[in-house]
């Protein structure tokens, strides 16, 4: 009896060590009961599902379409990628740090009829490369946020990019989206960079001559001088970005204000004058 309790024993003993090794393997089993919970603690924010209402407005302000590639950084239970997918027909790639919250967002992507058209990876939102993203929503603490910005900044001007409740600091939001129960969200489009020298022909005021257009930039938010020809006081200008569409205000010789909008294409500008289409203007940066 001794031996045969002793052979059991190390038959159970090995059975647990072939458990336990199993365990720290690279793939760690998701539980198969696992239900999160409202504000359980993740990596870097408590879990709180956005409210349907306010992510149908988020990804409307976005004009999300079927030609989108959205991701939702920090994806919980794979809502937003999910509605981008089923009703806004884009394809739709959820990241979420915690293995357990991502394998259930991509049963709901199944239990949806959307797997075919959402991914959801497992991992962290400051590690993996998004920048072939059309679309990025977001519902980060402000300081995240702000540690993100400088990689939504880098993405291909025209990106865009909503966040619920939260902003960017300094990085002012294109537009504010609020629902009928209050629920506030913000869209940002990645301006492109502009900021340096141009030279500018077509305004009326140059006949034909060619100035510069001396341009500061923060952000999406333009200001600087158009250099006239020699004699001719120079202006101050200001304007705006809206991925590469750019306009800018200055007065002309009669003191009257004028607007110039075009789009931005390999440093090369073709615009028009707001009040006379007719009137076409060009530039090309030369620093």
């Amino acid at each position: 009896m001794m031996i045969q309790s002793l052979i059991r024993c190390r038959a159970l003993n090995a059975f647990v060590l072939t458990v336990a090794l199993v365990g720290c393997g690279a793939h760690t089993p998701v539980a198969q009961d696992y239900q999160p919970s409202i504000a359980q603690e993740g990596k870097d924010v408590v879990w709180i599902p956005t409210p349907t209402d306010l992510a149908e407005r988020l990804l409307k302000a976005a004009q999300v379409t079927e030609k989108d590639l959205v991701y939702d950084l920090g994806a919980g239970d794979g809502k937003i990628a999910i509605l981008a997918a089923k009703q806004f027909k884009a394809t739709a790639v959820g990241v979420e740090y915690n293995p357990d919250m991502a394998e259930y967002a991509r049963k709901n992507a199944q239990r949806a009829g959307v797997a075919d058209k959402v991914t959801i990876i497992t991992g962290d939102i400051f590690k993996e490369d998004f920048s072939k993203a059309t679309v990025v929503t977001l519902y980060l603490l402000p300081g995240l946020n702000i540690k993100l910005r400088p990689t939504l900044l880098a993405m291909k001007p025209g990106t865009r990019i909503v966040s619920n409740t939260f902003t960017m600091g300094l990085w002012s939001a294109d537009q504010t989206i609020e629902t009928e129960s209050g629920h506030l969200g913000y869209l940002w489009i990645v301006p492109a960079n502009v900021e340096g020298y141009w030279s500018i022909s077509g305004l009326p005021d140059l006949g034909h001559a060619t100035g510069t257009l001396v341009i500061r930039q923060q952000y999406q938010e333009l200001n600087g001088t158009l250099q006239m020809p020699a004699g001719r006081v120079e202006q101050p200008i200001k304007g705006l970005m809206r991925g590469n569409e750019m306009t800018f205000h200055y007065r002309d010789a009669n003191g009257t204000t004028r607007t110039v909008t075009g789009k931005i294409e390999n440093g090369a500008f073709k615009g028009y004058l707001m009040h006379d289409p007719s009137i076409q203007i060009s530039g090309r940066k030369t620093s």
